[in-house]
């Protein structure tokens, strides 16, 4: 579906610029950033809510120009590739499948719910640190858990190019159509009030 671009960037109800103004940009400077700005993202992540206080998300992560870097990077498919090697850092978001409630291990049913969550704190405070941070699905799901170092109690949801937002040409041409803030499906098309009523 796609919508009107003179009204992508606009709230249909007051709401903190910030949800409006931040987008995930792919085109990177490959600037390193520090551990602190990093480190306040994933701050931002481990306060978001969570059922039952499970908190099952878990990120890996590796810093630009790192052999770890180098090998969180080999998990993307080539088109991802292309872009994300001028991240600052890649980061992985996974959530942990169970924990121990009472003695007795049990599932986390909100696990990959609470693993969105997560990582809407992540990516809004990078925006509120003048940072871009994009999430990608285009990555190898079977060799992740492995090379991530995971047992079979954790799911791995997305990987996410941190970074400064760099000049177009630095881009690989086929995203240049892209590298814009996308739109938003309109307010009434996604909320109902009692019961579900379709798509539009």
């Amino acid at each position: 579906m796609s919508f009107d671009d003179t009204t992508a960037r606009r709230a249909a109800f007051p709401v903190d610029p910030a949800f409006v103004e931040r987008w995930s940009s792919r085109a990177l400077s490959g600037e390193a950033i520090s551990d602190a700005e990093l480190n306040t993202c994933f701050e931002a992540a481990r306060w978001a809510p969570s059922g039952f206080n499970a908190q099952p998300v878990r990120f890996v992560y590796a810093h630009r120009e790192t052999p770890e870097f180098d090998a969180l990077l080999s998990l993307l498919n080539a088109k991802n590739q292309s872009w994300a090697r001028r991240s600052a850092a890649l980061v992985f978001v996974l959530s942990r499948t169970d924990f121990v409630f009472n003695g007795q291990t049990v599932e986390v049913g909100s696990h990959a719910f609470d693993a969105g969550a997560a990582w809407a704190a992540f990516a809004h405070q990078a925006h509120l640190l003048g940072l871009s941070a994009r999430a990608i699905g285009g990555f190898d799901r079977a060799a992740a858990p492995a090379a991530l170092g995971l047992t079979a109690n954790f799911a791995v949801h997305v990987a996410v190019a941190v970074g400064r937002r760099g000049p177009l040409h630095d881009l690989p041409e086929t995203f240049h159509a892209q590298e814009a803030p996308s739109a938003r499906r309109p307010f009434e098309t996604f909320v109902h009030e009692g019961r579900f009523r379709g798509e539009p």
